[in-house]
């Protein structure tokens, strides 16, 4: 009975999570809050089992050193860079966006990103004088694809990393590969489906070609120190199996060294850190605590066995399974529910190390392609849909699910080859 019961509450969840009837972080907390007060978790097994602390302070720390990046003007910057390297061409620039977006998402996560690239593309957009929208879809698309080259790049990549003891260097070396060579077939096809209206005059190309991109800078010094920060954070998280510590120290280190080195203020930089977005994982992790306590996760566990588990079978089955249902409901929750799955499938079928990580990169390719398919797929779609609607460009879920769907299946036939390809 708790574990239908325990069902029931996540799937309410989701549904509000997903209709954004309530707002997500409330849902989750609601939900986590019913899961402990009727029994079904204790307070302290909440806490110490389930809710993944490495990945809540490896998202603080990694939002606190892009709070004080952003007062920079390192992302103006770049757009304006941008749209000169392209010359003043809506197409180039288009691409030439979704490329620095792209790379941006792999090294501070893609909803973080796509915050700060966003307004600048609008302003952009608008010298041109051409719709944004096409700009906003394929920048939020280039986001999922970009974030899942790292550890840190996606959501989901940061829930697998912590659960299954991979390192930063393991995700690039893996699922970077795979990056690399979907991002070129989906900015081409995003091209051909928008170059019709990427047509401007050649007064608003004069407009952009005077932007002033150096003038964006807005404090020289304090963008070298973040630099010098981050530059020390990235390599602490490929050495961080040698140096035995874990991604979150890390980043909580060196947020706090980038605090004190700047001397910012403590107070602004908290207020820009996205506490809701934490506040959900938290809830999030006590929801799938639940449904791991009530024996859920087991029976699904077991279903997965009627395939071998080293099989290639099993690794398409989970990266389509998991683009899917990412695709129907947002990539956090499936990707956090799915985790203990595997790792219930990796103790009962016996596996070793080697033979579960293909499962591992399986999981987190089609969650994070998965995240491309409709407008509640992933956090960085609806974020890019909430600041687009405030600018006066509603994208409908109709609307972002005409493109997300051939892109999700072009990337998840691309990662399919791949898996198959690299191992099997």
């Amino acid at each position: 009975m708790e574990a239908v019961f325990a069902v029931a509450l996540f799937v309410v969840v989701l549904v509000l999570v997903g209709t954004e009837v309530v707002n997500r972080t409330v849902a989750a907390l609601l939900g986590a809050a019913v899961v402990i007060s009727f029994g079904i978790v204790e307070q302290s097994e909440a806490a110490t089992e389930f809710i993944d602390w490495n990945t809540i302070g490896l998202l603080a720390g990694m939002m606190v050193i892009v709070a004080v990046l952003d007062k920079t003007g390192l992302f103006e910057y770049l757009a304006i860079k941008s749209a000169r390297w392209g010359k003043a061409r809506p197409g180039r620039i288009l691409i030439l966006l979704a490329v620095v977006t792209a790379v941006l998402s792999a090294f501070l996560d893609n909803v973080t990103t796509v915050i700060l690239m966003v307004p600048v593309t609008f302003l952009i957009a608008d010298a041109l004088g051409v719709s944004p929208l096409p700009f906003m879809l394929t920048q939020v698309i280039a986001s999922n694809i970009g974030g899942a080259a790292t550890l840190i790049g996606d959501p989901p990549n940061i829930l697998i990393g912590s659960a299954a003891g991979l390192t930063f260097a393991d995700f690039v070396f893996n699922l970077a590969p795979v990056v690399v060579l979907t991002l070129p077939f989906v900015l081409l096809y995003l091209y051909l489906v928008f170059r019709r209206e990427l047509k401007a005059s050649e007064a608003s190309e004069e407009t952009v070609m005077g932007l002033d991109a150096r003038g964006a800078i807005r404090d020289p010094v304090l963008l070298r120190k973040c630099l010098i920060v981050l530059g020390a954070v990235i390599l602490g998280f490929f050495l961080h199996g040698t140096l035995h510590l874990e991604a979150a120290t890390i980043a909580l280190f060196g947020a706090a060294v980038l605090l004190l080195y700047a001397r910012s203020n403590v107070e602004e930089v908290l207020r820009e850190v996205e506490w809701p977005t934490l506040f959900f994982f938290v809830g999030l992790f006590v929801l799938v605590g639940g449904l791991e306590a009530t024996g859920v996760v087991g029976g699904i566990a077991e279903m997965l066995t009627a395939f071998d588990a080293t099989s290639a079978t099993a690794a398409v089955v989970i990266l389509w399974g998991s683009g899917i249902a990412s695709g129907v409901i947002d990539n956090i929750p499936f990707t956090a529910t799915m985790i203990p799955v595997l790792q219930e499938l990796g103790e009962s079928e016996g596996l070793t190390e080697a033979q579960i990580r293909p499962l591992w990169w399986s999981l987190a390719l089609g969650a994070d392609f998965g995240g491309n398919a409709t407008l509640i797929a992933a956090s960085a779609n609806v974020v890019v849909a909430g600041m687009s609607e405030r600018a006066g460009q509603r994208i409908s879920f109709v609307k972002f699910l005409v493109y997300g769907i051939p892109v999700t299946l072009i990337s998840l036939v691309i990662a399919t080859v791949y898996v198959l390809v690299r191992y099997y």
